[in-house]
């Protein structure tokens, strides 16, 4: 019976565990799909819209929600006057979400 107990609480355990990781990387997917976008905005290319979305993700680590991602990505679009609502940016990390969360649960 006890076997069976900590079976399960192993399997919850790794369920956890794979959830955890899973939301992860369908955030950090989402930030560079994020970064690219707004790289774009900022006629960045190539190895510098990469380095820009990797600086991006980056930024999504400093502290829990949002909020850290679209102070910096606000700050860099002022300053190369592109003036975008935070509401559409917003907005656009939603659809990049959903873009993230298709491409990794279907690989």
């Amino acid at each position: 019976m006890t076997g069976n107990f900590d079976n399960r609480e192993k399997a919850f355990e790794a369920k956890f565990a794979h959830d955890a990781e899973l939301k992860f990387k369908i955030l950090a997917r989402r930030d560079k799909l994020f970064g690219l976008w707004v790289a774009e905005i900022l006629e960045k290319e190539g190895a510098e819209a990469d380095a820009y979305a990797r600086d991006v993700i980056i930024s999504d680590l400093e502290e829990a929600g949002d909020a850290d991602i679209l102070r910096k990505v606000i700050a860099d679009l002022d300053a190369a006057n592109h003036l975008i609502p935070e509401s559409d940016l917003v907005a656009r990390l939603s659809v990049f979400l959903g873009e993230a969360e298709q491409q990794l649960t279907q690989e």
